[in-house]
């Protein structure tokens, strides 16, 4: 689905396609290229490419006629592509990485043990725990953490670990010997210090990894991924859920989360504040549905948009005709630009959203055409009977914006603003603007000048990076941005490219779990 979604997504916005997929499943990609052409596809507009990523995706990730790349893997590998597209492909050439997370759930006291259980099952050990979605960590409450485990104990023996040709298979193998000696000698050290609860037996033959519960004090200490069958179990007293949420936060990916809980409040004071680009609630975190559940993380975990997502088709496409500009302007001090950006950033929670109307008025007076508009929402997305799913955009954080004119400064940060981000200007008569914009109550500020490519190197707390600079000065900033580790912060080069101003999250609640459908109810009556 994953490898079809995106040729399709290619496909379907005029684009020609060559696609490498993962070295473990040529065949499978190749009997769904098959298929592909049969229902119609051109040959000259679809071409399967298998090999190694060291080989073929390298090859492919340097070749200047490349005009996107769209990948799902590791977080390593991504930041890798990333870094071989920015010396070598054209400087607006998108990169949609869905990468991997460290997905928790947290369970407290009011959840319903039976369905807990049964949601960590298929959400840790279904098809091996090799899905991006996959529960990684599982927090649960002291005063229910024993009776939880020795019902989930009790379920893993009734697991049927094997051929997965087989219906009764409830547990398959993992992808390759790399990945069983990977997460094997993960569960040997775990064992060596003490924390191993449960582990099945497994088949002697094949690449079987035993589904197996581990204990730790928090996911600060699982540190990666472990792509596997491997289920990590902390507990938590009641008055510590907000310091779960921060570590669970604090790791930097942002992919699948789950709650299970009976008390609404504790759902809204949980969704407010967890960043995870899918959250379910009272239910499994795995298997996104099409059309109902846009799928994608952030952070760690991705760039976005979302797959399925009313972004993501956009950008498979580009404006015929960016327009770029090339000022002499001197480079600000990296310790100034620093300065000003942690101060914006730390202003950011007490400013108000900003006034649309103001907004457009700066642009006005400006003599800018230019039309403000936020996608900063929510929408109700279908779904079946006894489950709430809501699409909603928030605000990236803090976007530099490089101009380098004071119209191109302004539209960026306007555009900004909209999207109720925090900016800072540097660029022509940045100064002035950022005043400007501080007195229609705006979170913004500016330096006069420009940025050399190395601070954006080291520079922290920015979220996004807006630029319409020459290719040389776009090609010097992309490279920079991309030899950072961390997540991977967007160069966006049109001030109109407002969906790369936010980040999408999706909200799954299974509305049964706490009693039934109100609103099913309501309309009965």
């Amino acid at each position: 689905a994953i490898f079809s979604g995106q040729v399709f997504a290619a496909l379907a916005t005029g684009n020609c396609v060559i696609a490498k997929p993962a070295e473990q499943t040529s065949l499978v990609a190749a009997f769904a290229g098959d298929l592909m052409y049969q229902a119609g596809i051109p040959r000259a507009a679809f071409q399967l490419l298998p090999g190694t990523g060291a080989v073929v995706g390298a090859a492919l990730s340097a070749d200047a006629r490349i005009a996107g790349i769209c990948f799902t893997g590791s977080t390593a590998t991504a930041m890798h592509i990333n870094r071989n597209m920015a010396q070598h492909l054209p400087v607006t050439a998108p990169l949609i990485a869905e990468t991997g997370g460290l997905n928790a759930m947290i369970v407290d006291s009011s959840a319903l043990p039976e369905q807990v259980v049964r949601d960590v099952l298929a959400s840790a050990f279904q098809s091996a725990g090799q899905r991006c979605s996959a529960l990684r960590m599982l927090y649960l409450q002291e005063d229910v953490a024993d009776k939880v485990l020795e019902m989930l104990f009790g379920a893993m023996d009734e697991l049927n670990v094997g051929n997965p040709w087989y219906l009764a298979t409830d547990v398959g193998p993992v992808i390759d010997r790399a990945a069983k000696q990977k997460i094997d000698a993960h569960c040997q050290q775990m064992t060596q210090q003490g924390r191993l609860l449960k582990s099945l037996d497994v088949p002697d033959q094949g690449l079987f990894v035993a589904p197996t519960v581990i204990e730790l004090d928090g996911i600060e200490q699982l540190g990666e991924e472990i792509f596997g069958p491997v289920l990590h179990v902390a507990r938590f007293a009641a008055n510590k859920l907000d310091a779960v949420v921060n570590s669970i936060n604090e790791q930097g990916y942002g992919l699948t989360f789950g709650i299970h809980t009976r008390v609404d409040s504790r759902v809204e004071q949980v969704v407010r504040r967890i960043t995870a680009g899918n959250v379910y609630v009272n239910r499994n975190q795995i298997g996104a549905v099409v059309g109902t559940q846009p799928f994608g993380g952030e952070g760690l975990s991705g760039t976005g948009p979302k797959a399925g997502g009313p972004w993501y088709l956009h950008r498979f496409v580009s404006e015929a005709n960016t327009q770029l500009s090339s000022v002499n302007l001197p480079a600000v001090d990296t310790a100034a630009l620093q300065k000003l950006v942690s101060s914006v950033a730390a202003s950011a929670s007490t400013r108000a959203n900003p006034d649309i109307e103001k907004l457009q008025g700066l642009a006005s007076n400006e003599g800018l055409e230019h039309d403000v508009t936020s996608i900063v929402d929510i929408r109700a997305m279908p779904g079946p009977t006894g489950e709430t799913n809501q699409l909603s955009a928030h605000p990236r954080g803090l976007v530099l914006c490089l101009g380098p004119t004071r119209a191109d400064a302004l539209l960026q940060a306007i555009s900004a603003l909209a999207q109720q981000n925090s900016v800072v200007i540097v660029a022509e008569q940045a100064a002035e603007l950022g005043e400007l914009l501080q007195q229609s109550g705006m979170n913004a500020a500016g330096l006069d000048g420009s940025v050399e490519a190395d601070s954006l190197r080291t520079l922290t707390g920015a979220d996004a990076i807006m630029s319409q600079a020459d290719v040389e000065q776009l090609r010097a900033y992309r490279i920079a941005l991309a030899q950072r580790d961390g997540k991977l912060l967007p160069l966006i080069c049109e001030h109109d490219e407002i969906d790369r101003l936010i980040v999408e999250r999706h909200l799954c609640i299974d509305t049964t779990a706490a009693g039934g459908n109100a609103s099913l109810i309501a309309s009965g009556s």
